[in-house]
């Protein structure tokens, strides 16, 4: 098959341009990050339902829909051949050529500049001479032949310029939709390599759940072409880490990890549409464009410095040094900017599917005291690739009236009048409370309260179901702890 062309390159170097949420519990302190104005409508087709109280999601998770901490034991294949046959071999999809390319392009950069330099100290003091007059004689000629390149170069970068779909955000992409659903196509096969013993059965009671908040936002968001041209597909991997992507072909992988640490369906939907806002956006496409721009150019900043500095050790102190400032100047803000909007639009993805966005807050303050008491290092954000915990908190909760106002609009049922934002607060001032008397008490810490566990869980446990809950029409019983979901029916 075709993966195993890329056994001996990094392949992890150019997933990263198509997982786009590789660490949801990343927690780093720093700036916001402003975000143009995101314009997305509800459909006017009532929703199923909406005139007598419809679900507010998926109508498979019932209201009082509890999780079980057990889970199932994966079904793990049997041991197999490891021998097999291989497909045609196709053309390279372009952002795998360029990946592969950028290596190269570093070297030749380096070999040039150094041999520049050894060039240089080998003259002559008299051709040294010789050569600065003719720069100074020809200076204006000089200056105006990097203008007319310079000027090229903008021209080839303004030709490249799109529109960013639901937001209208113009942005540059230099790979093409297509160049990228092929190197997705690649990327998904690697995954599924990779997680292969680890995937949870489609009959898995998880997997339902993931796989009927996923057709349900589809469902409720197919006005939009991004959403209703893509197969999504749910892939549930048996795995501690709290991570969920979604890759551009629709491919949805979600970590048990993360159905771990969302208290109910609504935080889960939430997180759902933040992975497909990044897909249906073609985030992943506009990143690698940015760095493969920001590349291009840097080699020749790269030539220069293996040219002029005196000694190896300093140029490749230079080349760390420009390396960095690139990672911090460009490629880190740029993506704590696809997170914020990927944030926003989720958002709204999840008002058109009727979910409580009042959760949205509460699940990444959950991340923030999940990520303290596991003693997890804080970076600031300025050295991270996502907003801070805090900051997404706030953004969020500047977006929430918007969001209730396009839920409202969607003919969604009636929200309970307990805001979930008051509630969790509430919860960890008793707990917090609760602990300090322990502490001067001398008692110790239960093993359920550990750092280790569902720590949100654990505050969420304590939320009063909503006054308005209807008694569920089934229950549905989900080995993940959401036990605080409370949806009605």
């Amino acid at each position: 098959m075709m993966l195993h062309l890329f056994r001996g390159l990094p392949l992890s170097s150019f997933r990263a341009h198509l997982t786009r949420h590789p660490q949801v519990c990343c927690s780093t302190v720093g700036r916001r990050v402003h975000i143009v104005s995101v314009h997305i409508r509800c459909q006017r087709a009532p929703h199923p339902g909406a005139s007598h109280g419809g679900p507010s999601l998926p109508p498979h998770v019932t209201a009082g829909t509890v999780l079980s901490k057990t889970p199932n034991p994966v079904h793990r294949p049997p041991c197999r051949s490891q021998f097999h046959t291989s497909s045609p071999v196709g053309a390279l999809p372009t952002p795998v050529l360029w990946m592969v390319l950028k290596p190269i392009q570093k070297l030749m950069a380096i070999i040039l500049g150094r041999s520049v330099r050894k060039w240089w100290v080998a003259l002559p003091n008299n051709r040294r001479q010789f050569f600065r007059q003719w720069a100074w004689q020809r200076r204006w000629r000089l200056a105006s032949a990097a203008g007319v390149v310079a000027v090229i170069v903008a021209l080839l970068l303004l030709t490249h310029l799109d529109e960013s779909p639901v937001t209208g955000r113009t942005r540059l992409l230099v790979f093409s939709r297509e160049n990228y659903m092929e190197l997705a196509a690649v990327t998904s096969a690697a995954y599924m390599e990779e997680f292969a013993e680890l995937m949870l059965p489609e009959s898995d009671a998880r997997h339902q759940v993931v796989q009927q908040v996923v057709q349900h936002l589809a469902q409720r968001n197919k006005d939009l072409a991004e959403m209703s041209d893509v197969t999504w597909s749910v892939h549930v991997v048996q795995s501690p880490n709290t991570n969920a992507f979604v890759l551009p072909n629709g491919k949805v992988f979600m970590f048990t990890g993360m159905l771990e640490a969302v208290a109910d369906v609504h935080q889960l939907t939430i997180v759902l549409g933040h992975e497909m806002a990044h897909a249906l956006l073609g985030h992943a496409a506009e990143q690698a464009s940015l760095t493969h721009v920001v590349d291009l150019l840097s080699v020749v900043l790269l030539t220069a410095i293996w040219a002029v500095c005196p000694r190896d050790s300093l140029a490749l102190l230079g080349q760390w040094a420009q390396d960095k400032l690139t990672q911090l100047m460009f490629n880190r803000p740029y993506s704590r900017k696809l997170e914020a909007e990927a944030d926003q639009v989720g958002l709204q993805l999840a008002a058109k599917a009727c979910a409580d966005v009042r959760a949205g807050p509460v699940f990444w303050q959950q991340m923030e005291i999940r990520d303290q008491l596991s003693g997890e290092v804080s970076l600031p954000q300025w050295l991270s690739t996502h907003p801070s915990h805090r900051n997404r908190v706030a953004q969020l909760d500047r977006l929430v009236p918007q969001a209730l106002e396009l839920r409202e609009s969607c003919v969604c049922p009636a929200l309970p009048s307990t805001d979930p934002r008051i509630v969790f607060s509430k919860s960890v001032r008793v707990l917090l409370e609760d602990a300090k008397v322990q502490e001067r008490a001398g008692i110790p810490m239960k093993p359920s309260q550990g750092p280790t566990t569902g720590v949100a869980v654990a505050l969420l446990a304590q939320t009063p179901p909503p006054s308005s809950a209807r008694e569920p029409a089934s229950e549905v019983v989900v080995e993940a702890p959401l036990n605080a979901g409370q949806l009605t029916q």
